[in-house]
């Protein structure tokens, strides 16, 4: 009876332990991993707990390995009813720090009469031992005196036996897992022996990738020669394209563009320091774009020739239209002060005929037909007013007398186109700029001509 109460069975309640259980054998010997030691079969509510375990050599915890308090018949590890991390101990290999032990507060620990148990979980999730169950009840309970029948104790000694052989098959499972564990170690022996073989097999190929490393830096100095001798090759092309932007100040963009494609070939270069294969191949497609970008520069000059051809003719044609255009604006500005010429010419004329007009009483006519019996013999019928000089006497005619300019003070004869003549007259004293219509006195005709003269230049 009491060694059936004192073994241990992992999520399955002592009361109903159910027949022909059977565990695997990887899962028995992760649960033997970590040991409980000195499980009671029942702790007093209101205290606290401590628990005792033992570290197998065979197991090395972690920081985050934990143990927790399970009801018995748990399926998965998050079912924990409370639980506290672990201790890492100092020394792994010192027998004392093995055993181990953590604390549980009375007030984070069950309430009620149910079957728990201890389980060590590591920080994957694995549980690596259980403990046997206990409860949580008073002392007093086991003092009280338990009245059975005959039938129950034959019940109970039948259901002890049964207990009794299940743990014998137990036990021999334990054995046999013993001995896999046994051959474990065996073979993970013959596995260590294989690693030093790999390490000294791998030791061997770091000794040859050294050599290798060594031939390659060899090879990279010589392909930096190389590349120095490319770059003073392209030192030299540079100092040409400099020589060639010179001579195209026009076409000095696209020449930048090329510098920068010398730029990024040598770029190129420099990543073909660790190609060794490809570097010949490279050279040779650098030597056909210095080509390319010679007969690229002969195409640039030849353009650049016909643009500057280009650019004169055009220039000559600028000055042709530029020439004509200035000579028009001449032709029209002395048109346009011929015109108004004109114009205040015929202003004076007007008022010349008018000032006649008034003169001789014909602006105080009325305006007649003439009929049959109103005109006289000697009057003209296509006139409408009648001939304007018919009541004009001798003695009204004006005087023949000269008169003086108003600029010079010389004379000027005063007949009918006096005014006209005075108006030329004026206009003879003035020098007026075709250009800018400024007035110039005859006097300062050498002030004129250099006005003029200045508009052209």
């Amino acid at each position: 009876m009491e060694e059936a109460k004192s073994t241990s069975y992992v999520g399955v309640s002592p009361r109903k332990f159910p027949r022909g259980f059977k565990i695997l054998a990887h899962s028995l010997q992760t649960l033997c991993q970590v040991i409980f030691n000195s499980v009671e079969k029942f702790y007093v509510p209101g205290g606290d707990v401590t628990c005792y375990y033992t570290l197998t050599q065979h197991f090395i915890p972690r920081r985050k390995d934990w143990i927790g308090i399970f009801r018995v018949g748990w399926k998965t590890t998050r079912e924990y009813y409370t639980f506290m991390w672990v201790t890492l101990p100092i020394d792994l290999n010192s027998e004392s720090t093995m055993q181990q032990e953590v604390h549980f507060k009375a007030y984070y620990l069950p309430k009620d009469d149910e079957y728990y148990q201890f389980c060590y979980v590591d920080q994957d999730g694995v549980v690596r031992g259980a403990s046997i169950p206990f409860q949580f009840r008073p002392e007093n309970e086991e003092d009280i005196l338990v009245v059975t029948t005959q039938g129950e104790v034959e019940e109970i000694e039948q259901h002890n036996s049964e207990l009794c052989k299940e743990n014998q098959e137990l036990k021999d499972s334990c054995a046999s897992l013993q001995k896999q564990n046994s051959d474990m170690q065996a073979e993970l022996q013959k596995k260590q022996e294989e690693l030093e073989t790999l390490k000294s097999v791998n030791e061997k190929l770091e000794q040859k990738v050294k050599e290798q490393k060594d031939s390659w830096e060899t090879e990279l100095l010589r392909l930096k020669e190389q590349n120095q001798k490319i770059a003073s090759e392209n030192e030299k092309m540079g100092v040409r394209v400099d020589q060639l932007q010179a001579q195209l100040s026009t076409q000095e963009k696209e020449t930048e563009k090329l510098i920068q494609g010398e730029q990024d070939k040598t770029e190129q270069l420099e990543h073909l320091k660790k190609e060794n294969g490809k570097l010949f191949l490279s050279l040779t497609e650098q030597r056909e774009q210095q080509m390319k970008l010679k007969l690229t520069v002969e195409e640039l000059k030849q353009k650049e020739a016909t643009a500057t051809k280009k650019q004169q003719e055009l220039t000559d044609q600028n000055f042709d239209l530029s020439k004509r255009l200035s000579e028009n604006q001449t032709i029209c500005s002395v048109l346009q002060r011929e015109r108004e010429r004109m114009e205040r010419e015929n202003d004076l004329l007007k008022r010349e005929n008018s000032r006649l007009m008034s003169y001789m009483g014909l602006d105080s006519l009325p305006y007649q037909i003439p009929t049959s019996d109103q005109g006289g013999a000697g009057q003209n019928p296509g006139l409408v007013y009648g001939n304007p000089y018919s009541g004009i006497q001798e003695s009204s005619a004006p005087s023949l007398l000269p008169k003086k300019c108003p600029i010079c003070k010389s004379d000027i004869a005063d007949d009918i186109f006096d005014h006209t003549l005075e108006e030329q007259h004026i206009q003879t004293l003035y020098l007026n700029c075709p250009i800018c219509d400024k007035s110039f006195s005859a006097k300062e005709k050498q002030i004129f001509e250099d006005h003029v003269f200045c508009h052209t230049l």
